[in-house]
């Protein structure tokens, strides 16, 4: 049920996303009515949370099973210890085809009344309320005047970026997040000179009801969205293999390769920005993996243009010669348009616009990297046909060697219509579309019966691309 308004998008970007779910192939199979209708629900649910929270257990250290009934545990005792007083039921699915996935329903649109003592934070801070977690102090943006340390508040997120830091209130275009308990007064979070750290508000009326994460048996849960994880069981790792995560941070991917191959092999993990190699290194130990290797390193010119470079220097770090991995991942930088809750997207049409030659530049030497024979995976989370579809058209055409495979699992939609593909390729592709059954009465099978959790688990995720090639 909508209980929040659209996604909000610059004029330009809305009209350019339009165009994409209205072209002339998607109008020729399903009409206008249908096409725009999607497109309507595509704005909607972006800015809700997905139905069900994905966690990826570390079945490399312990069996699902018993990971299941430790996380039941431990999220048994948060409630315990939880300052509200509802009786919230507890429920931890597994996926039935995908065996290292928990599932929690998250609770919610619930009805929640709203405090006189508010407090405002950013988009991505009220995001990520949105998905369980606590308000952390530098999500901030305006308190109450004599906001105290236990005072109840409301939480708001504004929607647009206009509150200004520190206002002690804000009556511009705003969504209400649910209640929480303060735990620092306003003059500690607004008055010092460093950032203020930690918890801001403990949520404990919120919206939707999602159990925090923060500390859960962090080596052996991940909390990563479903296609996130789907990811890894397509590219298919094998132990004893040498693989390549190309724009690897944080690291959730390169660690559940690593997790596939029993740690027995090397995962290689790079990324351009050298704080966000810590936090894959730090993840990868938080989860016990030794194989991987992380460096600091633009993948775009990952490949040895030294035809004389000793092949035992490869084991030094990058760059690479051609032809050194069996498996290569490309989980491209892009536009993020699929990303769920999402209330506002301040980007321009040119910034939108400009992943695609980026991403074909990191196209061009994923290629050239993987052995023939080996596996490349190619994953976005966003919507366009740019950077989805038409780069899979433009990879086939420009790369004579690589062939689409089918995907395992495949639990997604197809590909979608407009860019030329034929249905035998749409098949082969994998498109998360949350717009296709977000909020339609077919909230029921074709028998009347409620939808199973794990169908609406497929359905109701982030917007996602998956593609899988050979190399012949």
């Amino acid at each position: 049920m909508p209980i929040f308004p659209r996604i909000s998008l610059r004029p330009e970007v809305n009209d350019y996303l339009k165009n994409i779910f209205l072209n002339k192939e998607l109008l020729a199979a399903v009409g206008l009515q249908e096409a725009e209708s999607r497109f309507q629900r595509l704005l909607v649910c972006l800015s809700h949370p997905p139905a069900l929270t994905c966690v990826r257990a570390s079945t490399h250290l312990a069996s699902l099973e018993e990971i299941r009934h430790k996380l039941e545990e431990e999220l048994r005792k948060q409630q315990m210890c939880g300052s509200s007083t509802e009786d919230l039921s507890l429920q931890i699915l597994t996926h039935p085809c995908i065996p290292d996935v928990l599932l929690l329903p998250v609770i919610g649109p619930r009805a929640v009344e709203q405090l006189r003592s508010e407090v405002v934070v950013g988009a991505q801070c009220g995001s990520a309320v949105l998905r369980g977690a606590h308000v952390f102090a530098p999500g901030i943006i305006a308190s109450a005047k004599y906001m105290k340390s236990g005072d109840m508040v409301s939480v708001f997120s504004d929607l647009e970026g206009k509150c200004t830091r520190g206002a002690r209130c804000f009556q511009g275009k705003r969504v209400f997040l649910g209640n929480g308990v303060a735990q620092m007064d306003r003059s500690s979070i607004f008055g010092p000179k460093e950032p203020p750290k930690g918890v801001g508000v403990r949520m404990v009326e919120p919206l939707y009801q999602s159990p925090s994460f923060d500390g859960v048996l962090p080596h052996l849960t991940f909390l990563q969205n479903l296609p996130s994880v789907v990811v890894g069981h397509v590219l298919g790792p094998r132990p004893g293999e040498r693989i390549l995560d190309m724009c690897a941070a944080p690291g959730g991917k390169a660690c559940h390769i690593a997790a596939l191959m029993g740690d027995q092999g090397e995962v290689v993990a790079l990324d351009r920005i050298r704080n966000k190699i810590d936090r894959i290194r730090h993840n990868a130990q938080m989860l016990h993996l030794h194989c991987i290797k992380a460096y600091c390193f633009n993948s775009t010119r990952a490949v040895s243009s030294d035809p004389a470079q000793d092949p035992a220097h490869d084991t030094e770090g990058p760059p690479f010669l051609p032809e050194s991995f069996d498996r290569v991942l490309l989980d491209a930088p892009c536009s993020g348009l699929g990303q769920r809750p999402s209330m506002a997207n301040t980007w321009t049409l040119k910034e939108i616009c400009s992943y695609p030659p980026l991403q074909r530049q990191l196209f061009h030497a994923a290629v050239r990297l993987l052995k023939r024979g080996g596996v490349l995976v190619y994953s976005t989370c966003t919507v366009t046909l740019a950077e989805n579809e038409e780069q899979v058209s433009w990879a086939l055409e420009t790369f004579p060697c690589l062939a689409l495979q089918p995907q395992e699992p495949h639990v997604g939609a197809e590909g979608m219509l407009g860019a030329g593909l034929s249905p035998e390729q749409l098949r082969l592709l994998q498109r998360f579309s949350p717009e296709l059954s977000w909020d339609r009465p077919g909230a029921e099978n074709s028998t009347g019966s409620p939808t199973p959790l794990h169908c609406t688990a497929n359905r109701d995720t982030i917007g996602f691309f998956i593609a899988k090639f050979l190399k012949n």
